[in-house]
């Protein structure tokens, strides 16, 4: 069955990766694909994983060593603060959100242990803010076929060597041969 909109019936939870329905025109979202960090009944919010910024970490943070990731935007809520996500789960008040990757933390103890080469810097991913919804807004957001839920494992969630709209392509793809189609649609249906 060719499908071009999500079916609505997957639910959402901590670590669930939000797709963007193919011809979603927005700045923010459009061809995106968000982590989803926490889903309770008081709302949800996650990060955007393809949406990159060109600066460097050591231009927001005096001091930060050289790193190759990149740092994203994480979405339009409180986009003057920066966010993280980690791979080590020792640092002290981290939050698991998929197996091997955890949220935030005491931040004064990861640049610690960066300095000291205890943690490689690429073991960090950074966001500028990030994306938010009210209670339910989210499930009527998925209801209304605007996203696609799926997952993926923690190494695609930290890496950033690719182009932004590839990470989306790629997870619309892994979601099996009803979706594969989806990858290759233009933006604009008209066009097609």
């Amino acid at each position: 069955m060719i499908r071009f909109t999500p079916s609505g019936k997957e639910l959402p939870q901590a670590g669930s990766i939000l797709l963007a329905e193919p011809f979603l025109e927005d700045p923010y979202f459009g061809r995106k694909a968000i982590l989803l960090c926490e889903h309770n009944s008081q709302g949800s919010f996650g990060f955007v994983l393809n949406n990159f910024v060109d600066i460097a970490l050591g231009d927001l943070m005096e001091g930060w060593p050289e790193m190759s990731h990149r740092i994203s935007v994480g979405g339009p809520v409180k986009n003057t603060n920066l966010y993280y996500l980690h791979t080590h789960p020792e640092i002290e008040g981290s939050i698991p959100i998929v197996e091997g990757i955890c949220m935030g933390g005491d931040f004064e103890k990861i640049r610690k242990h960066v300095e000291q080469g205890k943690i490689p810097p690429d073991d960090l991913r950074f966001f500028i803010g990030y994306a938010g919804w009210s209670a339910n807004q989210l499930l009527d957001e998925i209801q209304s076929h605007s996203w696609f839920v799926t997952q993926t494992p923690g190494y695609r969630i930290m890496d950033t060597a690719f182009e932004e709209e590839d990470l989306w392509r790629q997870l619309i793809s892994d979601m099996g041969d009803a979706y594969a189609h989806i990858a290759n649609a233009p933006s604009n249906p008209s066009l097609n």
